[in-house]
């Protein structure tokens, strides 16, 4: 009888195991990917590291003359680009790699401030893929020029070509201008890395 009476636990826990399992097996996971912290300029996130000459990303809102709020949690992380040609990137080493000639399905946040302190101009994100830390082996995905400054998620499909350990983001001047800007990004709520559906035969 008390067997039983703890079957209906023992199929639960089966089955959490099973789904815990197909997880790991199916998704790439960051950390604190809603860039979570306390506001403060020239600070990267905990989880973060900051990547590139002279890269100081800021947790925002607060600082610059930038008040918009968060699309996930309370922060969230602000790069710019410079009139002297160089940007700043952030990046993480990922727990597992993303693996080579695999598809997965990747969201972001992604929003410009009018008000950055001068550096106002649209610019785009860029993520890399890398071996090791802060290196840039391949481009994974890159977005358009951002404008808006409301919110809007941006859906990526990234292939990598080879086992990456290393995730990079950075912002990056618009294609085709041929001089550098002062510009910026605001970047929140990076999803997992998810294994695409694979299409049936």
């Amino acid at each position: 009888m008390i067997f039983f009476a703890w079957l209906p636990y023992f199929f639960l826990l089966f089955s959490e195991k099973n789904l815990s399992d197909n997880d790991f097996d199916t998704v790439v996971r960051l950390d604190n990917p809603s860039f979570e912290g306390t506001s403060q300029d020239a600070t990267t996130p905990v989880g973060w590291i900051s990547c590139g000459e002279n890269s100081t990303p800021d947790i925002l809102p607060g600082f610059w003359g930038v008040y918009t709020a968060a699309s996930d949690g309370n922060t969230y992380i602000g790069l710019i680009t410079r009139e002297d040609g160089t940007w700043e990137a952030i990046g993480q080493r990922l727990r597992k790699p993303l693996k080579a000639d695999e598809c997965y399905n990747f969201s972001i946040d992604l929003a410009r401030s009018s008000s950055y302190a001068d550096y106002n101009t649209p610019v785009k994100l860029r993520i890399w893929g890398g071996s090791k830390r802060c290196s840039k082996d391949q481009i994974l995905a890159e977005s358009p020029i951002i404008k808006h400054n409301a919110w809007k998620t941006y859906n990526f499909e990234i292939n990598p070509t080879k086992d990456y350990n290393f995730f990079l983001l950075e912002a990056q001047c618009a294609s085709g201008i041929y001089f550098s800007y002062k510009g910026n990004l605001l970047i929140d709520n990076c999803s997992i890395f998810k294994k695409c559906p694979r299409a049936s035969l």
